[in-house]
């Protein structure tokens, strides 16, 4: 019990976590419902499974993938299991930037894939910073890990 009390712990005055927490989910949310749902233009499961494994990825890691984005990005704008969502997020995030190539690309977005074809790590260095910071610092203000840890004590 200790240990989910301190696994659910967070300042519940923090707007700054609040804000953090709130945007990481909000920027992940459609790339998770691309992958999930086939909003947004994306393929859905079926389709980003067959992409995943077509990569050489083996279909549970892609169903890992898959999860991390939709419903880690659906619990951290909730703010439920707010930590394992953020480490969720950051080590798959952290795979997506080193095994997808970006890392090869240099540092910047690449707007208009000129002249290179492909996307730098200057995004992935704020998710993962943002991840990591709501990781340590937990949900902030109005989350349910701040009420479910209210109920513990």
């Amino acid at each position: 019990m200790k240990t989910i009390k301190k696994f659910l712990v967070t300042d519940q005055k923090s707007w700054s976590l609040l804000l953090v927490r709130l945007a990481l989910g909000i920027t992940i949310f459609p790339h998770g419902a691309q992958k999930a749902l086939g909003l947004f233009g994306g393929y859905g499961f079926t389709g980003t499974i067959g992409y995943f494994e077509s990569m050489g990825m083996p279909f549970v890691l892609a169903t890992l993938v898959i999860l991390a984005e939709f419903v880690g990005s659906l619990g951290l704008i909730a703010g439920i299991g707010t930590r394992f969502m953020a480490c969720s997020l950051f080590i798959e995030m952290t795979g997506a930037m080193i095994l997808g190539g970006h890392i090869h690309n240099g540092f910047f977005m690449n707007w208009y894939m000129m002249p290179k074809t492909g996307e730098g790590i200057e995004y992935f260095i704020l998710v993962l910073g943002i991840a990591l910071a709501v990781l340590i610092g937990g949900s902030g203000k109005f989350s349910f890990d701040n009420l479910i840890s209210k109920k513990l004590k």
